[in-house]
């Protein structure tokens, strides 16, 4: 499927966008479409930009305050009564305060509910570790009933919002706090369970999600220059997982690079290690959180620190080729 570029993505002066803004435009055309669909936030509207839909329609928004489990009870029981929820705040505290209600009110009883965790991974930047939230995508993945989406940018985030306003199903996404590159466009496809190829290259798949994918990206443009030839597959549907299009790169490439701004452990990519354990075993190499909390800093200053920039992938993922050779089934 052809997937349509930001021809200025590896410009300096690409266009930057917080991710989260995209949601805010998303869920406001939600609310056009569907009557059904409300917006419940905890104390943080203007951060998670709910602001929009609330302005829009104050009589399908609801104000919970500081009461996370709160709010996600609530959405699954407007759900039950046929509504379409969205709730919103810091993933640090909504699935990271209140998972077992998500677990037992929403995933458990297939509700519809939309949990949107704003202001994940370390590119929240000064606030530190406390509210770099970075096992939320272990956690989400794990509940059964439950869709987990990392959209790239701020327009595909537009896109999945509106989506899973219509998927009729429990589903997590995951939102980053400051401006970053936009590297789809308008015309750029979007599904949910589906990725999608972004270069093509033959000497190793670099698989990212959410921030990552941009990273990846840089990170092939700086391989290229080394004689590496990196395929760049964008997966901003961490489950399910679009099988088909993972293992069709990988089997062309017999190497992988996961990229994520969370956790490895149980996070995307040990999603990519257990589909290809089970279905085409393979060198993967999980960038991402090795077994650590993050740092208060500068975002940018962050995502190097933790060897999550281009820079620093396009350097592991040399490393990591020439050390591992290619599998050959």
């Amino acid at each position: 499927m052809h997937y349509p570029l930001n021809p200025d993505i590896h410009n300096d002066d690409v266009q930057q966008e917080p991710i989260r803004a995209g949601f805010g435009r998303g869920l406001k055309a939600a609310g056009e479409a569907d009557t059904n669909v409300v917006a419940l936030c905890a104390d943080l509207t203007d951060s998670t930009q709910m602001h929009l839909f609330k302005a829009a329609f104050p009589e399908r928004f609801i104000e919970m305050g500081v009461a996370e489990q709160n709010l996600v009870t609530v959405a699954s029981g407007l759900a039950r009564a046929g509504k379409v929820p969205f709730t919103s705040s810091y993933a640090a505290f909504s699935p990271g305060r209140n998972w077992e209600q998500i677990r037992t009110t929403i995933a458990l009883n297939d509700m519809p509910v939309k949990v949107i965790g704003s202001h994940a991974g370390v590119s929240v930047g000064p606030d530190g570790a406390t509210h770099q939230m970075l096992e939320d995508i272990a956690l989400m993945r794990a509940l059964p009933n439950m869709i987990v989406l990392a959209p790239g940018d701020s327009i595909e985030a537009e896109k999945a919002t509106r989506a899973i306003a219509e998927n009729g199903k429990p589903s997590y996404m995951r939102l980053a706090r400051e401006k970053t590159p936009i590297f789809s466009t308008t015309e750029s496809p979007f599904e949910i369970g589906k990725a999608y190829v972004l270069r093509e290259g033959h000497d190793v798949s670099l698989l990212g999600t959410g921030t990552m994918t941009y990273q990846m990206l840089v990170a092939a443009e700086l391989l290229e220059a080394k004689g590496i030839s990196a395929q760049v597959v964008h997966v901003p549907t961490i489950k399910p997982l679009d099988e088909e299009t993972i293992l069709a790169s990988v089997r062309k490439t017999g190497r992988a690079v996961t990229a994520e701004e969370a956790q490895i452990t149980g996070g995307f990519g040990a999603a990519i290690t257990e589909l290809l354990s089970e279905k085409l075993p393979m060198p993967v190499y999980r960038v991402g959180m090795r077994d650590r909390f993050g740092e208060s800093g500068a975002p940018n200053e962050l995502l190097h620190h933790f060897g999550l920039d281009g820079a620093a992938i396009a350097a592991t993922t040399k490393e990591f080729i020439e050390r591992m050779p290619r599998y050959h089934q």
